[in-house]
């Protein structure tokens, strides 16, 4: 494997290719732990969380996706890419997939489909219902109808009677007893709170299966992440 290093936030970043697609690994710069959190989109924004999480000896991934809207070859490939990390860099079997926005509707859909490959699940404000979101059923306002249609092959007529919505893998969560911890704003009119985000919190308050939420007041789609991610930082140590 051909590697080109660099920096990132002053951490050591290796870029290579991995199955026709752009990949990232970012070392800590201390002892390494063996656990690693895997950025499902948009790899470098809101980098916060990560960043600490670096400082505490994790690894950080990512691999290209064809589009941000889950494809199922984009899900198989991040589940071939974390048998890849883990072997080749010697670290845990299980990562911790990080999804803010489509990145969270990601990170359902992996964890459901592989759980055996997921410890637990971080999302922020993540896309859970396609009639929400992109489509504005509801109060969500975006315009990335087109985009949605051109990569997904699917308009909203076709979505009236469909059934795999990021929603619809909730109970495999469950199932699979995937721990998840949910960031959500208030005031999001991108993907709203109550037509997304709402559904994992009220199915995991009903189970024991370790869940997370914080819902920010007066936070819109952006910014994602929080001010303070102390208590974020123990619930994932506690449950990887």
């Amino acid at each position: 494997m051909k590697y080109s290093k660099s920096q990132w936030f002053g951490f050591e970043r290796h870029d290579f290719e991995f199955k026709g697609k752009n990949a990232i690994i970012v070392l800590p710069d201390c002892k390494a732990n063996g656990k690693w959190l895997l950025k499902t989109e948009y790899f470098g924004a809101f980098p916060e969380f990560e960043i600490e999480m670096l400082n505490k000896g994790y690894h950080i991934a990512h691999v290209d996706n064809t589009t941000r809207w889950c494809l199922p070859e984009d899900t198989l490939r991040q589940a071939e890419f974390i048998d890849f990390i883990a072997d080749e860099f010697s670290l845990n079997k299980k990562c911790v997939p990080v999804g803010m926005s489509c990145g969270g509707m990601q990170a359902v859909y992996l964890a459901s489909e592989y759980p055996e490959k997921v410890s637990a699940i971080y999302i922020d404000a993540p896309v859970m219902n396609f009639l929400s979101c992109p489509f504005n059923i509801g109060s969500a306002k975006n315009d990335d109808q087109t985009e949605f249609i051109n990569a997904r092959g699917l308009t909203q007529k076709d979505l009236i009677n469909f059934r795999n919505h990021p929603v619809d893998h909730i109970d495999n969560l469950i199932k699979s007893k995937i721990p998840v911890a949910l960031i959500c704003g208030d005031s999001d009119i991108i993907v709203p709170y109550d037509e997304n985000g709402i559904y994992i919190s009220n199915k995991y308050k009903d189970t024991d299966i370790p869940f997370f939420e914080v819902l920010k007041k007066g936070c819109n789609h952006h910014p994602h992440g929080l001010d303070d991610n102390s208590e974020l930082i123990r619930f994932i140590d506690s449950v990887y």
